[in-house]
């Protein structure tokens, strides 16, 4: 087995456009759970909302890049509009049940066959790229180093993802060192006790809804620029990986999601790199490869069980901010 290749790949997801998308992803679960308290377990209707957004737009109106962008920011406000407006105001698992529905209903909507002229159906969409590549100023040729190696349209998607993760990560740092963090957090805290101080604790919330949303759904275009659209991608698989890097990195922290994403897929590249290759060497006899790639998720879950249980704030989570349980 090429130890050395298994640790290049690893390294080199590091980096990805895709950790980058979880990162942002997991930043505005960090709003939402995090800061604001609120259970949010349908962060894939947020990223799906913002792909199709951007998709649909790019090839049916033929929408610039730039329009097509603020199109998948748009209409995650309004879905996290339709969700909040009935939920905010009650116990936080309705909004947990409506969120984890929302997104599968989003999933089958745009899967369905009567759509198919306009999401593609099961077959997703794809070259809706074309558009975002020609604003891309770079000049031709490779750039970066080693594992992190990347073509001219390769790079491009690689600085707006992390442009786009540090932007949010300026944006929460920023927030929750203002007035209105402060506010949020301590409707975290005890909801109650920042009504009584006259605080509109609905609105509040709302707006951390939405804020996060926009953090998903932007994730959402940044996760498809490399790939096709495809609405298999949405299940809640999707949100279990984005929950997993937050709680890896720690909830209520700045730097918590983009660590955690990095470590979660260079762990996830490295561990089935390394069964399927002891498989592949017949160092492993009772798995064949289908099963090797499986075991990967197993070890991932032990990892997140132990991980709960003795240190719940997270790797770079404060005690004192945040555990587990808010």
């Amino acid at each position: 087995m090429d130890f050395l290749f298994v640790i290049n790949q690893a390294l080199g997801v590091a980096l990805s456009p895709t950790t980058a998308a979880y990162a942002l992803a997991a930043i505005g679960i960090g709003v939402h759970f995090g800061y604001a308290g609120l259970l949010n377990f349908g962060q894939a209707g947020f990223m799906a909302i913002g792909a199709y957004a951007f998709g649909i737009t790019t090839l049916s109106l033929d929408f610039p890049f730039p329009l097509a962008f603020l199109s998948a920011i748009v209409a995650s406000v309004v879905f996290a509009l339709i969700l909040g407006i009935p939920t905010l105001r009650l116990r936080a698992d309705y909004l947990a049940i409506v969120t984890i529905a929302a997104a599968e209903i989003v999933r089958y909507i745009v899967s369905t066959t009567g759509l198919s002229s306009v999401t593609g159906g099961a077959s997703g969409l794809s070259a809706f790229a074309r558009s975002f590549q020609s604003f891309n100023p770079l000049p031709g040729g490779s750039y970066g180093f080693g594992p992190w190696t990347y073509s001219r349209a390769e790079f491009w998607v690689f600085l707006w993802g992390w442009g786009l993760v540090a932007i949010a990560t300026v944006i929460v740092w920023l927030l929750m060192r203002s007035p209105w963090g402060r506010v949020v957090k301590g409707i975290r805290e005890d909801e109650d006790a920042v009504r009584s101080l006259g605080k509109n604790v609905y609105a509040y919330k709302m707006q951390a809804l939405v804020l996060g949303g926009v953090f998903g759904s932007l994730a959402g275009v940044i996760f498809i620029l490399p790939r096709a659209i495809q609405p298999t991608n949405y299940a809640t698989t999707l949100t279990f990986f984005t929950w997993t890097i937050l709680l890896l990195g720690g909830a209520a922290t700045v730097f918590g999601p983009i660590i955690g994403s990095m470590i979660f897929w260079v762990l996830l590249v490295l561990t089935e790199g390394v069964i399927g290759g002891l498989v592949r060497a017949d160092v492993i006899t009772f798995l064949d490869t289908t099963q090797a790639g499986q075991i990967r998720f197993v070890l991932l879950g032990l990892a997140l069980i132990l991980l709960v249980v003795f240190r719940p704030q997270g790797i770079f989570g404060n005690k004192k901010e945040l555990s587990f349980n808010v």
